[in-house]
């Protein structure tokens, strides 16, 4: 309980925590970014990690610090397509006997089946719109590997939705994270910034159980 209160904290005060990392590790923090973007997309029992708002403050702290936006982008994107093929070939290899399991110590069944319905609902462009849903982004390379997804499909899925993603968040915290009534009330828009992520796994959840109800 006290680890969840802390990353909770964190993940809510991520602009002061990460301006306290690029004050320490400098050039550094490059690296300490990829790391948790990595994990967050290409292990499954990492999905906590907090993503859209580290983009996002990571994009507002690099229009007022040495950390260029410039390199931040690449190294990001780069994360999230390394991260998911990772976790593409841990699915591949490793997912079937786990799926096969109706309890794991490592892995919450519960994830794996929702990400499974979305796929039968959206299909490999699931690949590109999990990427905007907390959680759904880290199990579905997994489940695309499980379910032996073509590679060449998976992969270009996965270049576009890790693109667009980064870019979409490191940009929109670069112009925006910086005005000051945004700058003024940060946690109220890393709040919102993860509630609007939460928003289309909810609209699915709801959609799913109002479709057992009919």
């Amino acid at each position: 309980m006290e680890i969840l209160k802390e990353l909770i904290a964190v993940i809510l005060h991520l602009d002061q925590y990460l301006s306290t990392v690029i004050g320490q590790y400098g050039v550094w923090t490059y690296a300490i970014l990829f790391l948790i973007i990595f994990c967050e997309t290409g292990l499954v029992v990492t999905p906590f990690l907090p993503g859209d708002s580290l983009l996002f403050t990571a994009g507002a702290l690099a229009a007022i610090t040495p950390i260029e936006v410039g390199w931040l982008l690449p190294s990001l994107i780069l994360a999230a397509v390394a991260g998911d093929n990772t976790n593409y070939w841990i699915g591949y290899h490793v997912g079937p006997g786990i799926f096969r399991k109706e309890k794991s110590f490592f892995l919450k069944r519960e994830y794996l089946d929702k990400t499974h319905r979305f796929y039968e609902r959206h299909g490999g462009k699931t690949v590109i719109l999990a990427r905007y849903m907390p959680i759904v982004r880290t199990f579905a390379p997994f489940v695309a590997g499980v379910g032996r997804m073509n590679y060449g499909r998976f992969f270009l899925f996965s270049i576009i939705g890790g693109i667009s993603w980064i870019m979409l968040f490191v940009l929109a915290g670069y112009f925006f994270g910086n005005i000051p009534i945004v700058k003024e009330n940060f946690t109220l828009v890393i709040m919102g910034v993860i509630a609007v992520s939460v928003l289309p796994a909810l609209i699915e959840f709801l959609r799913s159980k109002w479709g057992k109800a009919e």
